[in-house]
């Protein structure tokens, strides 16, 4: 089977803080990331990338420049992740039925949580251009 492209969403919120979701299902169940998921047929990157955060956090970004690419192989599956900034422009934050929780996360409460491998590198890749993007 081919890799998967998958997409997810850097959300910043005014204090630096990220939006992220606990998964609730596989793979990952219990961790926290970004929310995203798979790139559906006709869909461009950024509506994705927009739908997945408002379907998982109820949340509407804007959806801004392409922070990295995360690419993640295991057992039956082989994701290759576009994880882009995004910033809030509506919507009320509640977590979906396929996220057990959906909050934002100061940098110093980010050492306590389960979290993806990579996350954190992501998370730091992604701050600067997130800083430049809203000033």
């Amino acid at each position: 089977m081919p890799p998967t492209v998958a997409v997810g969403g850097i959300v910043f919120d005014d204090a630096g803080r990220v939006l992220l979701v606990e998964r609730g299902r596989p793979p990952g169940v219990g961790l926290w990331t970004v929310p995203g998921g798979k790139l559906e047929l006709g869909e461009t990157l950024a509506q994705a990338v927009a739908r997945e955060v408002r379907e998982e956090t109820g949340l509407v970004v804007e959806v801004g420049a392409l922070a990295c690419v995360v690419e993640r192989v295991g057992e039956g599956y082989h994701y290759v992740i576009l994880d882009y900034l995004a910033r809030v422009i509506g919507g009320s934050l509640a977590a979906a039925d396929d996220v057990r929780d959906a909050r934002f996360v100061s940098e110093a409460e980010l050492g306590a949580l389960p979290v993806t491998d990579g996350l954190l590198d992501v998370l730091a890749r992604a701050r600067p251009g997130w800083l430049a993007w809203r000033s």
